[in-house]
């Protein structure tokens, strides 16, 4: 347990950025049920170890908890989707029906499924950078990874995400001429 001062500090340092852990963990899983979990068990976690944060920015410190806390999770629960990266042929959707199309005709939707059409490790620095609003810096210190690693893996992110929403909307061109 903590002493009552340090419970204040946690309280306001971490606390307030249980949405963004929310928010990584719901991208990272797919699944808002699971993403509760991870995120209640994430708290419970940097709750525990709280008296080792010692400064910094403690919404990269929680946010690398949650990250930390998915990848253990998906290793327990979903290894197949750590082991592949994004392959065309393994993440390819069934051509969509005029129903499909309908529903997908909505950007923000087509957006959220070329989302998760993306590996884990896509997806989290996307959210992180552009959900999150995360510099490349605190990207790396969540992650683990160098400054220039995380560049280069948004950019390709960036690119999968890309070509998944011109190949989606190409082919729903085609279906509807």
């Amino acid at each position: 347990m903590l002493d009552p001062q340090d419970r204040i500090r946690f309280e306001q340092l971490v606390l307030p950025h249980l949405d963004s852990a929310a928010n990584l963990a719901r991208w990272m899983l797919r699944n808002r049920a699971d993403s509760d979990d991870v995120v209640q068990e994430a708290t419970l976690r940097a709750y525990r170890f709280f008296e080792r944060f010692h400064g910094g920015d403690a919404r990269a410190w929680l946010l690398q908890i949650v990250r930390n806390t998915c990848y253990t999770w998906l290793q327990k629960n979903r290894p197949s989707e750590l082991m592949t990266e994004f392959d065309e042929e393994v993440h390819q959707r069934p051509a969509a029906n005029p129903e499909t199309l309908a529903t997908q005709a909505d950007d923000r939707q087509r957006l959220m499924l070329a989302l998760e059409s993306l590996s884990p490790r896509f997806r989290e620095v996307l959210v992180l950078r552009e959900l999150e609003g995360c510099s490349y810096k605190e990207i790396g210190e969540i992650t683990g990874i160098p400054i220039g690693t995380v560049m280069s893996t948004l950019s390709r992110a960036r690119e999968r995400l890309r070509q998944t929403l011109t190949g989606a909307a190409g082919a729903a061109a085609k279906e509807a001429s």
